[in-house]
């Protein structure tokens, strides 16, 4: 049954010329072999770069860290759960008999998912700079508002922040290993992500160091993507 996404296409502001490509990326793998995740993993690549190079752009004296903050705020969660919400992807999503009794077409994570393919199948159907075009238009609140400030916390702090949101624990920090004189130490720290299960190790010159460097890599870590 062929489904009407004219409605979809003026929420979006762009008209799929080949809408097989809309009808996969709005297909979960519950459904049939033909699914998103391919699609979801050229936008979420695309969509990656396209806020990098805005960021650079607009904030040219803030360094490589807090321009990754902020792209890490861009990209992932909230925001894109959001922006699929305000287009209603989920009015359009398709799913197995048991995903949809589960409420599928509800669950963050799968609205993410089908805004990435989105991203992705607009850059197959068209090319870069199109993309490019309408993912600034949709993110052009966004990126007005911006606060710097909020977003680009030190890393310790971010990780706490998430790790409360997502599953109500604290982070833990051990130091494993001190090597050196006492003048001229280096400190080996491990942090433990609770029920994640899941442990990073840096190093530093102090243990405030290492703490912070070990919660830089579990950020970059765990925010690949999370249930």
């Amino acid at each position: 049954m062929r489904v009407d996404y004219s409605s979809l296409y003026r929420r979006i502001g762009y008209h799929f010329k080949n809408e097989a490509l809309v009808q996969q990326a709005l297909t979960h793998r519950s459904k049939q072999k033909e699914h998103n995740e391919r699609l979801e993993f050229l936008g979420d690549s695309i969509l990656g770069f396209v806020m990098a190079e805005a960021l650079y752009q607009r904030f040219p004296h803030e360094d490589e860290g807090n321009l990754s903050l902020l792209r890490m705020y861009l990209v992932r969660g909230k925001m894109l759960t959001d922006i699929a919400k305000r287009f209603d992807l989920g009015e359009y999503m398709s799913f197995g008999v048991g995903e949809l009794k589960s409420g599928g077409y509800k669950r963050a994570r799968l609205l993410e998912d089908a805004f990435e393919a989105i991203i992705g199948a607009i850059y197959l159907d068209s090319d870069m700079n199109t993309v490019k075009e309408q993912i600034l238009s949709w993110y052009d609140d966004a990126l007005r508002t911006l606060n710097i400030e909020e977003h680009t916390k030190d890393p310790k702090s971010r990780l706490q922040e998430y790790l409360q949101a997502k599953i109500q624990t604290h982070p833990i920090y051990t130091v494993i290993a001190t090597e050196g004189l006492d003048h001229d130490q280096t400190f080996t720290v491990e942090v433990s992500l609770g029920s994640l299960e899941k442990t990073y190790c840096a190093k530093g010159k102090s243990r405030k160091q290492a703490e912070h460097a070990a919660a830089k890599i579990a950020l970059n870590a765990i925010n690949i993507k999370e249930d």
